[in-house]
């Protein structure tokens, strides 16, 4: 990895990655790359889609609402990570978000809301929490977004649990 690498700015795409190949950022993605990281065609990126590994690239023409990103070659393979499934009740928003983030650092490989009898449903956003992963990986530098899976009772996650898997769990309560 070249110095540069390092001051790179990381993005997560949905698209798959290779070498030769072009991405179409969202419109969300050009205008933080434009405006806010006030980034110019040529500039280095280095993107990732939780699949394909760690890719160089570089901001191709395009506006503050459509631009492209044109991918060199592979810089680091996709890493795996442990085969972990965090089950959490939902906190309040300011706290779900920092466990996010904290989870995806870990490298858990699902996170999983799990809703009992004190958790108010209509706090758990999926589309925040991954949005939320997503940055955290960019922020940190894995390769690993966790699937981020809807709200499922407590009871209904515990009955269907193959036993072959650990549980563990976390009483504050116990001594």
């Amino acid at each position: 990895m070249s110095r540069c690498d390092f001051n790179a700015q990381r993005l997560f795409v949905d698209a798959d990655l290779a070498q030769g190949t072009n991405v179409v950022c969202s419109g969300e993605q050009a205008n933080y790359l434009r405006n806010v990281l006030r980034l110019r065609p040529g500039d280095p990126i280095l993107l990732f889609n939780g699949r394909d590994g760690e890719w160089r690239a570089v901001l191709g023409d395009g506006s503050r609402r459509a631009t492209t990103l044109d991918v060199g070659e592979r810089v680091r393979a996709q890493e795996g990570g442990p085969d972990i499934d965090y089950l959490f009740a939902p906190l309040k928003r300011a706290r779900l978000d920092y466990m996010v983030q904290k989870a995806t650092e870990m490298g858990v490989a699902r996170l999983r809301p799990v809703l009992t009898h004190r958790t108010t449903p209509e706090r758990v956003n999926v589309e925040r929490m991954r949005a939320n992963a997503i940055e955290a990986a960019e922020q940190c530098g894995i390769l690993r977004v966790p699937e981020v899976d809807p709200p499922e009772k407590l009871e209904r996650v515990l009955a269907g649990w193959d036993p072959a898997r650990i549980l563990i769990f976390c009483d504050e309560a116990s001594d």
